[in-house]
């Protein structure tokens, strides 16, 4: 199966911003260590990470009958892009919402998902096991 995992603003700087609530894993070191998991052996992963709202869009629309499933972090855009939302609900694959930290536990602003309706699930505050969660719960579904 083939999987896009999707990744937005500022998640290039992981590593480098703010360590303490993030880790110090990079984005790269994310993306190796999830395609070494016994869960990702047979699968293939477009990794894919802009600060552009609109690229994101892109990003999800071109996986038409290309992705069996996506993984989203969508970073700030979690709050706010309803745009972001309904490009998921378009193209109708299957997506996990996934976020590094407890957006429950944080500022007011970020315990608000407006793209968790249109996920079949969201996993928060497991750093990089949130995307792994995320795998598996769509392994789950698909096979």
């Amino acid at each position: 199966m083939k999987f896009f995992v999707i990744n937005g603003p500022n998640l290039n700087l992981l590593g480098v911003r703010e360590p303490e609530l993030y880790g110090h894993e990079t984005l790269l070191d994310i993306k190796e260590w999830l395609n070494s998991q016994k869960e990702s052996e047979g699968h293939s992963f477009l990794w894919f990470q802009s600060n552009h709202e609109g690229e994101i869009i892109d990003h999800i629309h071109s996986g038409i009958d290309k992705a069996d499933g996506i993984i989203i972090n969508p970073g700030a855009f979690t709050h706010y892009s309803y745009a972001i939302r309904d490009a998921i609900e378009s193209v109708n694959i299957l997506t996990v919402e996934v976020h590094l930290s407890n957006i429950h536990s944080r500022e007011d602003f970020r315990k608000t998902s407006v793209i968790k309706d249109v996920c079949i699930a969201q996993y928060f505050g497991l750093k990089k096991l949130s995307y792994l969660e995320g795998l598996k719960k769509l392994l789950t579904i698909l096979q």
